[in-house]
């Protein structure tokens, strides 16, 4: 019997660390890390000026990623996805992924609250300066009007990773 690999995703509002979680499983799994920034950056490049963009561009890669993410979870190599499943919508799309090929799943819910996303959010945007135009805290409220907490009715594999505080 082949074994086939775990899909690996994130839920968390925007902030929580999903990408820098991502990097650290990718590595400790040894694992093929697939970034949704990345993926929408090379083939959109400067195209993404709002969060309306982001959601069409966004469903356009959609069905390739799915498709590619899924050969490689049939080889038997684990996938860590740094795109958000933020709602109940995306996970079952993750968890289709997964289960058409028969493959395991693990969804990490990083459990932060607004407070410490936003303190996160602001050292981001100090590290990073371009990309202080997104990285602001009326992005923040928009888009965490969109979030959903996963639930244990979904069928998920949910590994909770709570704040310190």
């Amino acid at each position: 019997m082949t074994r086939l690999g775990t899909l690996y995703f994130f839920c968390g509002k925007m902030g929580a660390g999903k990408s820098t979680k991502s990097k650290q499983l990718a590595i400790d799994k040894h694992a093929v890390l697939l970034s949704e920034d990345d993926w929408l950056s090379s083939l959109y490049p400067n195209q993404i000026t709002s969060f309306e963009d982001y959601l069409k561009f966004s469903a356009q890669l959609k069905p390739l990623v799915k498709k590619h993410v899924q050969n490689i979870l049939s080889v038997g190599t684990d996938v860590v996805m740094d795109f958000p499943a933020n709602t109940q919508k995306l996970r079952k799309w993750f968890l289709d992924m997964a289960s058409e090929v028969n493959a395991s799943h693990q969804l990490l819910f990083l459990n932060l609250n607004n407070e410490q996303c936003l303190r996160q959010i602001e050292q981001r945007r100090n590290e990073q300066p371009e990309r202080a135009a997104f990285d602001t805290v009326e992005v923040f409220i928009h888009v965490t009007r969109f979030f959903e907490a996963p639930e244990v009715s979904e069928g998920l594999n949910i590994l909770e990773v709570s704040g310190k505080e």
